[in-house]
């Protein structure tokens, strides 16, 4: 055999090697692990011996997406698989960005405010994080002027969470979009802009204005661009009162709205 030879023959059975010595590191299989039948992950909503709070909701195929009567269906695929093949196990995502628990930007409703770039990038941190109270709104209308005084919310408070109807018919645990879901008049809107301090405004369905006053509740609220809303909170079981909230957008540059994982610490 010529040199040349043996040296791309040697070239071949190294590669052959290194191939095989991959596809052992693939499957977990080859490792000493749990035996199957204990591998049972546990879902949790509470942390920390009941401190943290999870007020996010879990994204599935069922869950309502707005206007569908199907929920938001498949977002996930599993585009490479460790069973046919691949080193690791890769899926990818698609799905709206107003979905589930998620954060609105001013160019939500405003399309200069969407060209100027303000999107949810340019969210505050600091409105996103901090001391938040939780109130139960009274559960028989929308949130009006009218009820915005009776909740007697206190001068100085950044940051409300409300909870509605909306949680105890269980609205965001249903596949088919509810349009008699409770939220924001324009005057209850108007009421909060006008009269209290409040920066951060959650509520517990897809969004935060009542269906009959949809745009003109948002136009209201983001006109200013001091005003985050999150909507599609999981507030049901919590108390009221206060906490310390934290939600965290995904930096989706030129993306009006986000998922966002939100939390409660006692």
């Amino acid at each position: 055999m010529k040199p040349l030879q043996a040296f791309l023959l040697a070239c071949a059975v190294t590669s052959l090697a290194i191939v095989s010595s991959l596809a052992d590191v693939a499957y977990p299989s080859h490792y000493d692990i749990e035996s199957a039948e204990n591998l049972v992950p546990v879902r949790r909503e509470v942390y920390g011996g009941g401190r943290i709070i999870d007020i996010s909701h879990r994204y599935h195929p069922d869950m309502p997406s707005w206007e569908s009567t199907d929920g938001v269906g498949q977002f996930t695929w599993l585009q490479k698989s460790m069973k046919n093949g691949s080193l690791a196990n890769n899926s990818e995502m698609r799905l709206p960005v107003h979905t589930g628990t998620h954060v609105d930007a001013p160019g939500h409703v405003f399309d200069d405010y969407f060209d100027a770039g303000f999107d949810v990038d340019t969210l505050d941190l600091d409105v996103l994080n901090g001391p938040a109270l939780l109130v139960d709104v009274p559960r028989d209308k929308n949130i009006t002027a009218e009820v915005m005084k009776t909740l007697h919310i206190p001068h100085g408070v950044k940051r409300v969470l409300f909870r509605t109807l909306n949680t105890d018919r269980r609205l965001m645990f249903k596949k088919e979009f509810d349009t008699t879901y409770v939220g924001f008049m324009k005057d209850g809107a108007q009421w909060l802009v006008d009269n209290t301090d409040i920066k951060l405004v959650g509520v517990d369905y897809l969004s935060v204005a009542a269906y009959a006053d949809l745009i003109p509740s948002h136009l209201v609220f983001l006109k200013g661009r001091e005003i985050i809303l999150v909507e599609g909170l999981k507030l049901d079981g919590v108390q009221p009162g206060i906490y310390s909230v934290h939600c965290l957008p995904l930096r989706l540059l030129g993306s009006e709205g986000s998922p966002i994982r939100c939390i409660l610490i006692k």
